[in-house]
């Protein structure tokens, strides 16, 4: 059986005019980035560790031995390896999530300067034309949606079809909202229906979809606040027992304590990852 080799989706593609533009649908972290984030959950980590699993190996009158230092710091690169090999990916997802929210967001006051501009008497063209002022004007030169305007622009000034543009836009921003606009858009600027009534019914779809996740953000954000804590407390809980009763916390250095430790970390970690998920709403 030929095992089928998994395909990288890449971060940037060359449009028909030669732009370099973005894959929404992807985010790929920097050098820089991978050691600054990594080495934060490694440090975080390593403190985890030294909670639950310091001061192992003491002596009878519990002084700390060369055995208890050594222990220490292998417990500490462990967990801090582990934290950072699983913080990764969701700090990838993070950044990629709020790349889209953004990009979303940007493309639904494209639309509102669309919707201006036809309403004007302008074609589609110059309004966006238009767009591209007014989008620099709310997010500057560099913004995602500035970006994309300039990319249809140049697409236009080489007689490239504006659909086909947009088809484009749609398949790098993995948005449903952007991808099912540039369909309607596509079979409507074909048979010549009303184009204005197409961006305007798009706006209002997206101005609603933003409106119901706010509720439900607003709804979670309690259990959220509970999850967190709850996420917190365990480690707090260690800690407390451990500076204030010695003799109690050395119970956590026998055998059995590593192993009921282990077993904790481990249902410790499942349960705030499936609380993520289940917080997690998709409209």
């Amino acid at each position: 059986m030929v095992k089928k080799k998994k395909v990288i989706e890449p971060q940037y593609y060359t449009s028909a005019t030669m732009m370099q533009t973005l894959n929404y649908k992807v985010y790929y972290m920097s050098f820089k980035e991978k050691i600054m984030y990594f080495m934060l959950a490694f440090i975080v980590g390593a403190v985890v560790g030294y909670i639950f699993y310091g001061g192992i190996g003491k002596d009878e009158f519990g002084n700390s031995t060369t055995t208890t230092y050594i222990l220490n710091t292998i417990f500490m690169v462990i967990t801090g390896l582990i934290a950072g090999k699983l913080f990764l990916p969701i700090r990838v997802e993070q950044l990629r999530d709020k790349r889209l929210n953004t990009l979303r967001l940007q493309f639904r006051e494209l639309l509102d300067s669309l919707c201006s501009s036809l309403e004007g008497g302008k074609n589609i063209v110059d309004s966006f034309k238009m767009a591209e002022h007014d989008m620099e004007t709310l997010y500057g030169t560099e913004s995602f949606i500035q970006n994309e305007i300039r990319v249809i622009l140049s697409g236009l000034a080489n007689n490239n079809a504006i659909e086909q543009m947009l088809l484009d836009f749609g398949s790098r921003s993995g948005i449903d909202d952007i991808v099912n606009f540039a369909n309607v858009f596509d079979t409507c600027y074909r048979s010549g229906g009303n184009i204005r009534d197409v961006i305007l019914n798009t706006k209002q779809i997206i101005n609603d979809k933003m409106e119901v996740e706010l509720e439900i953000q607003t709804v979670v954000a309690s259990s959220k606040m509970e999850q967190n804590i709850m996420t917190v407390m365990p480690i707090g809980i260690i800690a407390l027992i451990k500076l204030s009763n010695p003799d109690l916390a050395k119970n956590y250095g026998t055998p059995a304590g590593i192993i009921v430790t282990t077993i904790s970390i481990v249902i410790f970690v499942v349960s705030a990852l499936v609380a993520k998920i289940v917080l997690k709403v998709k409209i």
